[in-house]
C-alpha cells in the first residue's frame, strides 16, 4: 500500500507541478524518478544508474527516429506537401470527417509502426488536414493518438501483441482476428469522444500560418505523389520488415531478408524518409539545411520532446524496479473475475510504470500458470485473453509514458489537456475494447 501511494503522489506531484507551478515538464519528471526512488528505499548509486538507463534507452530508441520525423514533417510544412495531401483528403471524406480519418490512419500505421513512430510521421499531415478544416487540433490529434493506441496494443504484428501471444501460446491469426474485431468497434468509441474533447478544447494545429499563406504554399507545393513519398517509403519499408521477421518467413532467410531488416529498421527507415523529403522543395537550397534554416528549426523542436520523452522514461525506468508488479499480482489473482482479470493486472502496470509492451509482455507472465485453473485453456480462450492483455495495456497513458509526452508535445497541449484528452482517451479506449471483448466472449 506504501508503494502504491506513493506512486499516486508522485504522479500528483507531476500533475501540479507542471499545471499550477509551470515547472518544465523534463524537471517535474526527473524529479518525480528521485522522490520515488528514494522513498521507496531503492539504494541511492542504483537510483542514479537506473535514471541514466531510463533516460538512455529511452531516447535510444526513438530519439532519431523524432529528429527524422521531425524533419520529414518540416519539410513537408514548409514546402506546402502537407498541405496538398490536405487538400486531397479533404476532397475524399469532407471536412466533417477528418477525426475519422486521423483516427484510422492511425490505426492502420500503427500495426507495423510504433505508436511513438507513427504519430510523429503523421501529425504533419494532420495539422494541415485540421488547418483546412479549421477544427481544433485537440481533437484530430486525439482521434490519431487513440487510433495508435488500439492496433498498437491489440493487433499483431505490434511487439505486444506478439510476444503475449508466444507466452500463452495463443494462435496468432485468432489473435489478430479478435484483435480486429475488438479494437474497431472501441476506436469508433474514441473518435466520437475525440470530436467532442476538440469542441470544448481549441488548439490551433498552425498558430503561426494565415489561410492566405496558406494558399500561397500551395502555389508552389510538390504533387500529391511526391508529397506522400516520404511518409508512405518508411512505412512500407518497416511493414516488409515485419513481415520478413515473421515465423513463416517468407521472404526466406537469405540476402533479401538481411536486406529488408536493415532498411525497414524504423531508424533507418525513417532517416530514408527524411533524404526523400529533400526533394519536396521546387530547388533545395542550402540555408535549408543549416542550424538557422530548415533543419535547425526541425532540431530545436526535436530537442525539447527528446528531453522531455526521455525523462518520462526515467521515471517508468525507476518504477519498473519497484515491487508494483508483483503487488498487483498478489492483490489481484485472488479474485474470481475471469476475463477482467488479465485486463485489470495490465491496467495496473500500465498505468503504474508507462511502457505498453512491458505491462502486456509482464501481464502475459503472470497470467500463463494461472490459465487451466481460471478455465482459459481452449485456442479461443488463449487469444480472448492476449486480447484482453491488449485492452488493459492501453490504459491509462500519462506522464511516465513517452507516448504522452510526444502526443502533448508535438500537439501543442499543456499537461492538464493532455490528461483531459489523450489520458482519458486511453481510458475509454481501454474500457470500450473491454466491453466489446466480453460481449464476444459470451457469444463464442
Amino acid at each position: 500500500m506504501y508503494t502504491i501511494l506513493l506512486l499516486l503522489f508522485c504522479i500528483a506531484f507531476i500533475i501540479v507541478a507542471s499545471t499550477r507551478f509551470k515547472l518544465h515538464p523534463f524537471l517535474a519528471l526527473l524529479a518525480a524518478s528521485l522522490l520515488f526512488g528514494i522513498f521507496s528505499g531503492l539504494p541511492l548509486d542504483e537510483l542514479i544508474k537506473t535514471i541514466n538507463d531510463g533516460f538512455g534507452s529511452t531516447i535510444g530508441g526513438i530519439g532519431i527516429i523524432i529528429i527524422a520525423g521531425l524533419i520529414i514533417g518540416t519539410f513537408l510544412e514548409k514546402s506546402g506537401g502537407a498541405y496538398t495531401l490536405a487538400n486531397l483528403v479533404l476532397k475524399i471524406i469532407g471536412p466533417k470527417r477528418v477525426h475519422m480519418a486521423m483516427g484510422f490512419i492511425g490505426y492502420f500505421v500503427s500495426i507495423p509502426v510504433f505508436a511513438d513512430s507513427g504519430f510523429i510521421i503523421v501529425s504533419p499531415l494532420n495539422r494541415a488536414l485540421t488547418k483546412k478544416a479549421k477544427l481544433s487540433l485537440a481533437g484530430t490529434a486525439v482521434a490519431l493518438s487513440l487510433g495508435l493506441m488500439a492496433s498498437h496494443t491489440m493487433v499483431p504484428p505490434t511487439p505486444g501483441p506478439i510476444a503475449a501471444a508466444g507466452i500463452l501460446e495463443a494462435d496468432l491469426g485468432q489473435v489478430i482476428l479478435f484483435g480486429l474485431m475488438t479494437s474497431i468497434p472501441a476506436l469508433l468509441v474514441c473518435i466520437l469522444f475525440a470530436k467532442k474533447i476538440g469542441s470544448k478544447i481549441f488548439i490551433d494545429p498552425a498558430p503561426k500560418l494565415t489561410e492566405e499563406q496558406i494558399n500561397s504554399q500551395l502555389e508552389n507545393a510538390p504533387s500529391v505523389f511526391n508529397s506522400f513519398i516520404p511518409i508512405v517509403v518508411p512505412i512500407i519499408l518497416i511493414v516488409l520488415r515485419s513481415f520478413a521477421e515473421y515465423p513463416t518467413m517468407p521472404f526466406g532467410d537469405g540476402t533479401f531478408k538481411y536486406a529488408i531488416g536493415f532498411v525497414g529498421n524504423p531508424v533507418v527507415a525513417l532517416l530514408i524518409g527524411m533524404v526523400l523529403s529533400f526533394t519536396l522543395p521546387k530547388k533545395l537550397d542550402k540555408e535549408m539545411l543549416s542550424t538557422s534554416g530548415w533543419i535547425g528549426e526541425a532540431l530545436t523542436s526535436a530537442a525539447i520532446i527528446i528531453l522531455i520523452t526521455g525523462a518520462g522514461g526515467a521515471f517508468g525506468k525507476v518504477l519498473q524496479t519497484s515491487d508494483i508488479s508483483s503487488l498487483l499480482e498478489n492483490n489481484m489473482s485472488n479474485g474470481n473475475l475471469g476475463i477482467w482479470l488479465p485486463f485489470l493486472i495490465a491496467a495496473g502496470i500500465k498505468t503504474a510504470q508507462g511502457s505498453s509492451t512491458v505491462a502486456i509482455i509482464t501481464t502475459a507472465s503472470i497470467i500463463a500458470p494461472l490459465m487451466p485453473a481460471m478455465g482459459f485453456d481452449t485456442e479461443v480462450s488463449k487469444a480472448l485473453v492476449v486480447i484482453a492483455i491488449g485492452a488493459g495495456a492501453s490504459l491509462v497513458s500519462h506522464a511516465n509514458d513517452s507516448f504522452f509526452w510526444v502526443v502533448t508535445q508535438m500537439s501543442d497541449m499543456k499537461v492538464n489537456q493532455g490528461y483531459r484528452t489523450h489520458s482519458l482517451g486511453t481510458a475509454i479506449l481501454g474500457f470500450s475494447a473491454m466491453i466489446v471483448l466480453t460481449l464476444i466472449s459470451l457469444i463464442i
